[in-house]
């Protein structure tokens, strides 16, 4: 098993989009995204910081992606 990549955001955002997911809506720095079989989470995107390994690993669980279906994803 992988460690949780540290990533921004942003990049965490376009990795899901790869894989189905889309923002359905931001409310301040909160990007609410849902996939079309109903998987949903909400990922922060604070400029220049970077997500912890507890919201990370959240957010994996949400969307029900194991870390290593996720680095193939940030390095595209």
């Amino acid at each position: 098993m992988t460690k949780l990549p540290r990533v921004k955001g942003q990049e965490l955002i376009a990795a899901l989009r790869k894989v189905g997911f889309e923002v359905v809506r931001i409310k301040e720095s909160h990007h609410f995204l849902r996939h079309a079989d109903g998987r949903c989470t909400v990922v922060p995107v604070h400029r220049g910081e970077t997500i912890g390994p507890g919201l990370m690993s959240k957010i994996l669980h949400d969307c029900e992606i194991s870390r290593d279906e996720l680095v193939p994803l940030l390095s595209q």
